[in-house]
């Protein structure tokens, strides 16, 4: 016992202290600079609770947390809805059902800048082409108005998410014991309702899981909201990653930049563990 705990030790030691000196220690560093009037390189005074103070009242983060949070319940429906229906059908008996797998799957391998330069040429390129050819003003402008760049940044992460959200749903779909939903079927029930009365109950720790990846995915979103509207216009789809950052170095205002940061964890933090709560009670109920 004494050895497999030494060899336990020599294992886990390194991942643990990358873990705290890439994670830990700057989190407490940070915490404790969003105190002070710290501009990168040094910190001349300690100022208390100002920068939290003054981000409260900061309206340009607080309209970014609010299109924040609606861009997250957006996505988080959506991807969660899209994924289970792209599970659903991958896991039906189909020849194809492998090729349309990785079909699926494949946006998520594509780096998030490189997903929104390929949507802005979508949505500006080609939707005004074909809106122009149709007559169609809808598709003309697209990201050039705060509710298309809402929808077209919910588009992009959908896009993106629901084949990976796919696989988690993928998994558990096929633990689902035969026995049960041929028992159902013996019993009368149609496709609706063994999904619905079987296969879904079975499921819920799989909602656990995906509701709490898209809600931090969707909190966290920077690289695809840069690469198709840099926040525009007029900052009106700015999510607060990108405010913050551009607060810490665009304004080199590193401590407020700071403040914000600790105020956006706290949100994410509060939001993603409440719902893993309830979500952990149903499955207890099932």
């Amino acid at each position: 016992m004494r050895n497999r705990s030494v060899s336990f030790w020599l294992f886990v030691t390194p991942t643990l202290l990358a873990l705290a000196l890439v994670v830990f220690v700057p989190f407490i560093y940070g915490f404790v600079f969003s105190f002070t009037d710290w501009n990168g390189l040094s910190a001349n005074e300690f100022i208390g609770l100002a920068n939290y103070v003054e981000l409260f009242q900061d309206k340009e983060f607080l309209n970014s947390i609010w299109f924040t949070i609606k861009f997250a319940v957006a996505s988080i429906v959506l991807v969660n809805v899209i994924g289970l229906g792209l599970a659903l059908l991958v896991t039906q008996r189909m020849r194809s059902s492998n090729i349309l797998r990785t079909v699926f799957f494949m946006p998520n391998l594509i780096g998030g800048l490189i997903l929104g330069f390929i949507w802005q040429f979508i949505f500006v390129s080609a939707f005004d082409a074909v809106g122009s050819a149709l007559g169609i003003e809808a598709l003309q402008g697209w990201l050039s108005t705060t509710e298309t760049g809402f929808w077209g940044l919910v588009i992009l992460n959908v896009w993106q998410y629901a084949g990976y959200i796919m696989i988690i749903y993928i998994a558990y779909l096929e633990s689902v014991p035969e026995e049960l939903l041929e028992a159902a079927e013996i019993d009368g029930a149609n496709s609706i309702q063994r999904f619905w009365n079987v296969k879904f109950p079975l499921v819920a720790p799989a909602f656990t899981i995906s509701l709490f990846l898209t809600l931090s995915n969707a909190f966290k979103l920077y690289d695809q909201n840069l690469a198709l509207t840099n926040g525009g216009p007029f900052n009106s789809t700015q999510m607060v990653a990108m405010e913050i950052y551009n607060t810490a170095f665009s304004e080199s205002d590193m401590a407020y930049a700071q403040a914000k940061a600790v105020i956006f964890f706290i949100l994410v933090a509060a939001v993603a563990l409440t719902q893993v709560y309830y979500n952990k009670k149903r499955e207890v109920d099932l």
